[in-house]
């Protein structure tokens, strides 16, 4: 069990350190990161490889935004097998609307509550 916690940190703080380096050293925009390490997300798992390292890892390959790209892919992999092109764009969206609308009403929410300071 401990090393499970423990290949979830390290996992975790690699695609962490990635991101952060691609801030600092590469000085991308919060916006072109995002883009960037879902786009990697997304193609590991078109390879095959993110599945096995969610397997290895647990909640340190799932938590990070890297698993929202392999969330696309997986739901448009699995809808084009059942529903052929159409299932591509539809799948992408089913999978991951939940979270997609979550983001967007607590935004509303912490947008209310919160006073902006610009």
């Amino acid at each position: 069990m401990l090393a499970m916690f423990f290949w979830a940190f390290i996992i975790g703080g690699i695609i962490c350190l990635i991101g952060q380096l691609l801030f600092d050293v590469a000085k991308l925009t919060p916006g072109h990161t995002l883009s960037l390490l879902v786009v990697i997300g997304a193609i590991l798992s078109g390879l095959g490889l993110y599945e096995p390292l969610i397997d290895f890892a647990g909640a340190g390959a799932t938590i990070p935004i890297t698993s929202f790209g392999n969330s696309l892919v997986e739901g448009a992999m699995n809808e084009a097998d059942k529903h052929g092109i159409v299932g591509v764009l539809t799948g992408m969206f089913e999978v991951t609307s939940s979270g997609i609308s979550a983001a967007i009403i607590f935004g509303f929410i912490g947008a209310l509550i919160f006073k902006p300071k610009g």
